[in-house]
C-alpha cells in the first residue's frame, strides 16, 4: 500500500473539505484585512453583506483538494471533499435565503 492510500477515505475527504476553505479564508483576510482586527473585519463584512460572496470564494478552493484527491487517484477522499462542498452550497444558500 502507497502511503498517500492510507488518507483514501471520506473522513480525511471532509477534513480537507474544511480546512482547506479556513485556510483560503485565512488567505482572503490577509489580503483584505486593511488593518483591522478580525472582529471588525466580521463585523464589516456583515453589514455590507458580503459573507455569502465570501463563502463562495472560500469553499471554491475546495476544488485544488478535489483534483489533488482525484490526482492521486484517491476516489473515496475526493467524495468527502464534494460531499462536504454540497454542505457548504446548502449553507450559503440558506443563508442567501434567510
Amino acid at each position: 500500500m502507497r502511503p498517500a492510500q492510507r488518507f483514501n477515505n471520506a473522513l480525511a475527504g471532509v477534513a480537507a473539505g474544511l480546512v482547506v476553505p479556513a485556510i483560503a479564508f485565512m488567505i482572503f483576510f490577509l489580503f483584505t484585512h486593511n488593518g483591522l482586527s478580525f472582529s471588525d473585519y466580521f463585523r464589516r463584512v456583515e453589514e455590507a453583506g458580503n459573507i455569502t460572496s465570501i463563502m463562495s470564494v472560500c469553499v471554491f478552493s475546495n476544488i485544488i483538494a478535489f483534483l489533488l484527491f482525484n490526482r492521486f487517484d484517491m476516489l473515496r477522499a475526493s467524495r468527502g471533499v464534494l460531499g462536504i462542498t454540497i454542505a457548504w452550497a446548502f449553507v450559503v444558500f440558506g443563508i442567501k435565503l434567510f
